[in-house]
């Protein structure tokens, strides 16, 4: 098995927070998030999971690799179903290839370290912070269409697949102008009435040095079902999940078609 080398722009603070002065080994080892005060207790992954496995460590990988779901423009996504198939099996190549692991569409110790890698402390991710999906009108996570509960688990789908935008990106920093939005706010800036942002499955964003074109291209490979047309004028890109949820159009809007 190869060792997890994490990419060139990787965000270690799940490994830093509260362990300061601490010794810090990334060796291949499930609990190595475990041990540092302030870290989140690593997800207690099975031994290995491969085509054919099934239940909720299933599903949580298919969460985590879920913005490998292409390696170019193609409108599909990573079924977040519990059951480890063919599209399972792919992202996870993607995302083993991204990380300098063994790419064989299994995952072992090695693969959850790179996972649990990803997971801050309060279970955003490693570069991503639940406040900056926040409305923008104070309201937190409350306010929309679901609970605040189902927001923010939304969120944390979400940055699983801009963690994966991110890396294609080649590592740039990118900013959220707009995440979830109570149904108030929604409305006080004009958005559509069903808005995915109002579930908290939307964001818009910007890509450090890229324009909006470069971002719906990268986004195409992200298992992002709705990408609002890009324009030379707009600075930030909108991306949603909106095929993968009961509330959303369960169809394919990709406003500028396919790009490469």
């Amino acid at each position: 098995m190869s060792p997890f080398r994490p990419s060139a722009g990787f965000d270690r603070r799940t490994l830093l927070r509260g362990a300061a002065g601490a010794g810090i080994a990334l060796a291949g080892s499930v609990a190595a998030l475990a041990v540092f005060p302030g870290v989140a207790a690593a997800y207690s992954w099975p031994s290995s999971l491969r085509s054919g496995s099934t239940g909720a460590a299933v599903t949580e990988l298919q969460i985590r690799i879920a913005g490998w779901a292409a390696d170019g423009p193609r409108q599909t996504y990573v079924a977040v179903d519990g059951d480890f198939g063919p599209g399972t099996e792919a992202a996870l190549k993607r995302f083993q290839s991204a990380n300098h692991l063994t790419a064989n569409g299994v995952a072992d110790a090695d693969d959850f370290a790179a996972l649990n890698a990803l997971e801050s402390a309060d279970g955003s991710t490693s570069h991503f912070e639940f406040s900056e999906f926040t409305s923008n009108d104070g309201t937190g996570f409350g306010g929309g269409k679901v609970g605040a509960v189902t927001v923010k688990e939304n969120v944390r789908r979400l940055m699983y697949k801009l963690e994966a935008l991110r890396t294609k990106a080649g590592d740039r920093a990118i900013t959220i102008s707009s995440g979830f939005r109570s149904i108030a706010h929604n409305q006080a800036v004009g958005g559509a009435s069903n808005s995915m942002h109002v579930y908290g499955t939307a964001a818009d964003v910007y890509v450090s040095g890229l324009s909006t074109r470069q971002v719906y291209v990268l986004a195409e490979a992200c298992g992002f079902s709705g990408l609002e047309r890009y324009t030379l004028s707009d600075a930030h890109q909108h991306v949603d999940s909106r095929i993968e949820y009961a509330y959303g159009s369960q169809s394919w809007w990709w406003e500028s078609g396919t790009v490469s």
